[in-house]
């Protein structure tokens, strides 16, 4: 194996829900409310957890085909907005960081690497996000699916947040949790880390990540292996 070198210049773009902040139960939360006011029933947290990460809308959509009340295309913007309105006022209530992430935030930055959010999420519900857990000043910019030219899994997204913080895509890293950063980051052909604590349906060794890791604290050793184009293994550290 290559020696690990610092991170000294390189660029590490993180997705945001399922992989830096825990934020299920606050938008499981905010879709059962959606759902009572449509007097629908609520839905199980554990059937609803890996629902999240696609977005508002497509949280929405599945949620109340879940209900057994598919979603209409002419209600689906005024559901979304009351939807954003809900989540945006409870935001953080029971959503917090992963463990180990604010450790190997500071610790990434001290190594010298630039940091960016690269989500599917919208940029002020991230920044909003971010604010409310004390995130926001370990990163270098926030760049939601509005501020790309076009989202996750279509690697400009990637590259655009990489370019956000004056990075390089020759020398970042895309640590994500689900087959969208996956893809992402193979679209904009920079290696992919994922952490096996998300949000997906598919096991997360077969989405196709050159990596995958089992705890937070092990991203500085593993964005250190793959700029140093060691073999990678999806099987985790």
């Amino acid at each position: 194996m290559s020696e690990l070198h610092d991170l000294n210049g390189a660029t590490i773009a993180f997705d945001l829900d399922g992989t830096l902040v825990d934020t299920a139960p606050d938008l499981v939360g905010a879709l059962n409310t959606i759902l009572a006011q449509e007097a629908l029933p609520p839905l199980p947290f554990d059937e609803v957890r890996l629902m999240v990460g696609r977005g508002a809308r497509a949280l929405l959509e599945r949620g109340f085909a879940a209900a057994g009340a598919p979603l209409g295309a002419d209600r689906a913007p005024t559901l979304v907005e009351r939807f954003i309105a809900v989540y945006l006022d409870r935001i953080a209530d029971e959503s917090a960081p992963f463990p180990g992430v604010v450790e190997v935030l500071t610790e990434l930055k001290a190594d010298g690497a630039r940091l960016v959010v690269c989500t599917n999420k919208l940029t002020n519900l991230s920044v909003a996000l971010l604010d409310a857990v004390g995130l926001t000043p370990h990163f270098d910019a926030v760049i939601g699916a509005d501020l790309a030219p076009a989202p996750k899994p279509d690697g400009r997204h990637v590259a655009a947040a990489i370019a956000a913080v004056g990075g390089d895509v020759a020398r970042a890293v895309m640590v994500g949790d689900s087959i969208n950063d996956a893809l992402g980051a193979r679209n904009a052909g920079v290696p992919g880390l994922l952490v096996s604590f998300g949000y997906t349906e598919d096991p997360v060794e077969t989405l196709g990540a050159d990596l995958v890791i089992h705890s937070f604290l092990d991203v500085p050793r593993a964005c250190k292996t793959l700029l140093a184009s060691c073999p990678a293994l999806n099987t985790g550290l």
